[in-house]
């Protein structure tokens, strides 16, 4: 192939600001992502709520700015009262989305202490499956409002005297799809979040909400369903959610890796689709994206299948992440980025255990996994505003997709702290790629550093007893010449991060 790629970005033709709220993550009742991750009483690390510390400051490492909670599916069935007061007189209940027993020993409260110790904010979803309007004004009230009524002066008398000021809400989970408890019609489901929000939001005028799309782009329902629905709820919500996993059954590398542009697509349709029901309705509104699930997932899929049902936090989705799977959530991460103009929140499901970049053992250490890397990355030097890309690159046909760029790229501009960030994922699973970055508009500049993560066997893993077999090093191949033209050599199946200081 030996073939350049090459990219011109210029400090004046932006795509939009990065809202941080886009490097967001996700913990749900599910398996082991709150008991035995976040929360573990007895553990060595534990503080004296029991939450983990050591999974704590793996969480602050990747400065997560906000945290969908409590579901995912698991919400459509679950009663939010469950999870306060005192935790003695809390119920069990049969667990239906997981088909585990739910000891609400973590509910919402518990949550936001969690929020705080992390450094992050709540995402809160409530139940539009089994319940409706009237307990999702309940939750509001509860978390939101100051003193003097009912439910406000509960959360008082359970020791929580200033409000959450919870701002983002998410109206149901993936109602389009038949698995959920409580599925509906696209007319049901606007009818019901379109009340529910307005319902809301006369509790709490200033919170923001998150109307359901669809829950991946092979939905026979896609796009259909976002029409009908923000024909439904255009002037009560800000966000329509859409949810994308990515999987390797058939064990296609190069097929695996192009998924992304996938992802491209199904971003570009919703965008498509919002647009046409803003022309239908002659609004000057503009709808924004909420891509709030989003990784790779397969691995865990026939070994969950044999768990027996109705224990507590049994481990569940725990897919062991390869070098491999890296890449392709670094080419998820870039995909975000290309469109920040219109997705302001996103959130890599989910953050410990369940299809997770940290991993525990119950008793024992945290670790994180291989898709930890691009993630932090990501969040930490991606701040900023993205720069419109033009890029040339060689490039390739896989089962699904024909045209796949080998190099995937984007560039972040802090103007706060004068850098100038490049992303670059090189597919290429035989050769290096030479990789020349034309950023002569923002003057001289050089390299701060260019870290690599690559690995030669493409399936290698970080575990429990080797957690240190995937991680990145500093020593990438980059220059930078006078004229502000940028040289790199991108490694075969390698995510990079390209950090240049401006000078004044």
């Amino acid at each position: 192939m030996t073939q350049r790629a090459k990219m011109i970005v210029d400090k004046d033709f932006i795509i939009g600001q990065v809202d941080d709220r886009i490097y967001g993550s996700f913990i749900e009742h599910l398996g082991r992502a709150v008991y035995g991750g976040i929360y573990e009483e007895g553990h060595p690390d534990a503080d004296e709520q029991g939450f983990r510390k050591d999974v704590l400051e793996l969480v602050k490492g990747l400065q997560v700015p906000i945290v969908r909670y409590p579901g995912g599916n698991f919400v459509s069935g679950y009663n939010w009262e469950d999870g306060v007061g005192p935790v003695a007189d809390r119920p069990r209940r049969l667990e239906l989305a997981w088909r585990t027993i739910e000891p609400n020993w973590i509910g919402f409260n518990e949550f936001m202490d969690w929020c705080g110790k992390a450094g992050t904010e709540a995402m809160m979803a409530v139940n539009l499956g089994t319940r409706g309007i009237d307990d999702a004004r309940n939750l509001v009230e509860y978390s939101n409002h100051a003193s003097g009524s009912y439910w406000s002066d509960l959360r008082r008398s359970h020791g929580y005297e200033t409000p959450h000021a919870v701002k983002t809400w998410c109206l149901g989970n993936e109602m389009d799809g038949p698995w959920q408890i409580g599925s509906k019609t696209a007319v049901e489901y606007g009818r019901l979040a379109s009340e529910a929000g307005k319902t809301m939001r006369l509790v709490d005028p200033g919170i923001e909400l998150v109307a359901c799309g669809s829950s991946s782009r092979t939905m026979s329902t896609f796009p259909e369903w976002e029409a009908t629905v923000l024909d439904l709820t255009y002037d009560t919500v800000d966000y329509l959610s859409i949810h994308q996993y990515f999987g390797n059954q058939k064990g296609d590398a190069k097929n695996f890796l192009a998924q992304s542009v996938g992802m491209d697509q199904f971003i570009h349709t919703v965008i498509s689709t919002a647009d046409y029901v803003q022309a239908k309705k002659r609004s000057k509104k503009k709808i924004h994206l909420s891509f709030d699930e989003w990784n790779v997932w397969f691995h865990s899929h026939d070994h969950d299948r044999k768990l027996d049902p109705w224990s507590i936090a049994p481990p569940q989705l725990e897919d062991v992440y390869t070098h491999e799977d890296a890449l392709v959530v670094g080419c998820m991460l870039i995909s975000l980025l290309k469109r920040a103009d219109r997705v302001k929140m996103a959130c890599m499901a989910q953050l410990v255990n369940v299809i997770a970049p940290i991993m525990t053992r119950n008793g024992g250490p945290a670790w994180k996994q291989t898709i930890y890397y691009p993630y932090m990355h990501a969040s930490v030097f991606g701040r900023g505003q993205v720069l419109v890309p033009l890029i040339q690159s060689p490039k390739y046909d896989s089962a699904d997709f024909t045209d796949v760029p080998y190099v995937e790229s984007v560039a972040v501009y802090n103007e706060e702290k004068s850098e100038v960030t490049v992303f670059a994922v090189n597919r290429s699973l035989e050769e290096a790629i030479p990789f020349e970055i034309d950023l002569r508009s923002f003057g001289a500049a050089s390299i701060v550093e260019h870290i690599v993560l690559e690995n030669d066997d493409l399936l290698a893993t970080n575990m429990e007893h080797r957690p240190d077999q995937v991680q990145p090093h500093a020593d990438g191949r980059s220059t930078m010449d006078s004229s502000g033209k940028l040289e790199s050599i991108l490694n075969k199946a390698s995510w990079n991060v390209i950090r240049l200081k401006l000078q004044s």
